[in-house]
């Protein structure tokens, strides 16, 4: 026996109502084998057929019951007369494109490490197929982004960047599979991942498009082979009520809900069926109201197979008319068409860029670069080579111009990547004798690396005429050392060493120290990461 009862569908137009069929409170006779059996609630029809399980456990038993669900659908009820029976009162209504922040829980504490086969986007930039993104949040809101080949391979560059998530190479929903971005060691998710901070804690997030979102749940949360069981319209149900749910839902400043049973169960794509992406894109858009606001329509694998809940006691989320529509992913900036800023400047570049930028660039006397910034020991910041020299970079003295010499006492293992021609300080003449350049500052030695220099002992003319002398941490650098090869060190009247030009200036405070150098540096770029697994059940 049926009881009909009005439910209204309300959409961006206005709003229309129609008799929905609702179960009336006698128990609903069904046949299987031949025999009549009355389902009484504790035994319903799935617990009759086999592969017809609940994917996750009972629940709270508020809301509509997926095991309900299934019985009433194999009784040939719609997904309508489903929800109007469970949700009773309830409207349906209409929504566009929307996209809804995931917040991964796997990941909490843990850098977002991802790739596509087909490539992807991030920090304005397009990283090529197989390449990884490594992104680290920062308390402004953007993020470090370290790009090397493969999970754990080279570093390709590095940068920050105010946009702290990755994109795939296409926009909209529905994309292939070669474009879902992937964790290194993990499952692939749809849409965008990116990163926030929480308290000082890291959180990744999934910006996705409902449809997709929902096209990794509906699986996660109800038995995809139900279709084959007569139960479809049962997903259908499921499709519109965890759709609301998600809409309704406002959990975190970064993300809307998360992927686990505190909201509801959300994979990625590993689960994806076909079945349950049909039963989401026939209900695609619509949505549970109570005046006007979408529904946090709960539900729960009650195996009893649940009561009409009073949705007065549910939460309720924006109007329709009220969620972000999906986002474009952002376009990729354009090179300029005369010289000028590069690629990195116009998609955030490195403080080591914009000084080099500034410096000149190739046509200043630091020459070409040699290879990508790389960190310094105990994160203190980081560097890059140039064919004349190295520019440096701290939280303390910012992007300065150093020798060869003092980064072979910071980082000895770069010895082999120094260009062999090169002295142990930038010569004043640089490559082609042009004046040093301006500006540029030189950091001290450090005098808790390698032989320190001895103020009061003679130089050793050597050093200062042979322009092959060596150029690792024992070469001599300090004051008392001329830079030109054709000049001889003298000490002055003094008996001192005589106190370097003004090229020569170190240009930082006298009273510096140079351990300070390596002081770690909590805002620097990380250096590449290891993969990141993700823990299964």
């Amino acid at each position: 026996m049926r009881a009909d009862t009005s439910i209204a569908r309300k959409t961006r137009r206005g709003t229309r109502r129609r008799a929905v069929p609702i179960l009336a409170t006698p128990p609903l006779p069904v046949l299987v084998g031949g025999t009549a059996l009355v389902l009484t609630g504790a035994l319903g029809l799935w617990q009759l057929l086999p592969d017809v399980e609940p994917t996750v456990g009972a629940g709270h038993g508020r809301g509509m019951s997926q095991v309900g669900a299934f019985d009433n659908a194999r009784a040939g009820w719609n997904a309508e007369e489903i929800l109007g029976h469970y949700y009773p009162g309830a409207e349906l209504g209409q929504i566009g494109a929307t996209t809804i922040g995931v917040r991964l829980q796997a990941q909490d504490d843990a850098t977002l490490d991802t790739y596509a086969a087909a490539g992807a986007q991030v920090a304005g930039r397009m990283i090529g197929p197989g390449e990884a993104a490594h992104l680290t949040p920062m308390p402004d809101g953007g993020a470090s982004v370290v790009v090397t080949a493969g999970c754990d391979g080279e570093v390709l560059w590095q940068s920050a960047t105010d946009d702290p998530y990755v994109y795939p190479i296409g926009a909209g929903p529905g994309r292939p599979a070669d474009e879902h971005l992937t964790l290194c060691g993990g499952t692939a998710y749809r849409g965008a991942l990116g990163v926030a901070l929480e308290n000082g804690s890291y959180r990744t997030v999934n910006q996705v498009d409902i449809e997709d979102y929902l096209a990794g749940v509906l699986p996660a949360e109800m038995q995809a082979n139900w279709a084959d069981q007569g139960a479809f319209e049962a997903l259908r149900a499921q499709a519109i009520a965890a759709r609301s749910y998600a809409l309704a839902e406002d959990r975190y400043p970064y993300a809307q809900t998360c992927d686990t049973t505190d909201c509801q169960v959300y994979p990625g794509t590993v689960k994806e069926d076909a079945r349950t992406t049909d039963a989401v894109a026939a209900t695609v858009g619509t949505v549970l109201l109570r005046d006007g606001l979408i529904l946090r329509s709960e539900y729960s694998a009650a195996p009893d197979g649940g009561r009409p809940a009073d949705i007065e006691t549910f939460a309720v989320g924006p109007a329709p008319g009220d969620l972000v529509e999906s986002l474009p992913i952002p376009a990729l900036p354009e090179l300029p068409a005369d010289p000028g800023p590069t690629i990195e400047a116009l998609a955030g570049e490195s403080v080591i860029d914009t000084e080099y930028r500034r410096l000149g660039g190739p046509g200043s006397s630091i020459g070409a670069p040699i290879g990508p910034e790389m960190m310094l020991p105990q994160r203190a910041g980081t560097y890059r080579l140039y064919t004349n020299g190295v520019i440096v970079a701290t939280k303390t003295l910012g992007a300065q111009v150093v020798d060869f010499s003092t980064l072979l006492q910071l980082v000895p293992e770069v010895g082999d990547q120094v260009p062999g021609s090169a002295g142990s300080r930038p010569k004043p003449g640089g490559a082609q004798g042009d004046p040093l350049v301006e500006g540029a500052p030189q950091l001290p030695d450090l005098a808790d690396v390698g032989p320190a220099p001895d103020p009061n002992a003679a130089p050793d003319p050597n050093a200062a005429t042979d322009p092959g002398a060596a150029t690792g941490p024992g070469a001599a650098t300090g004051p008392g050392v001329s830079t030109d090869p054709n000049a001889a060190a003298t000490p002055d009247a003094s008996g001192t060493d005589a106190a370097p030009g003004p090229e020569m200036s170190s240009g930082v405070d006298p009273n510096f120290a140079p351990e300070q150098i390596l002081e770690p540096d909590p805002g620097a770029v990380p250096p590449p990461l290891q993969p990141n697994a993700v823990p299964t059940e």
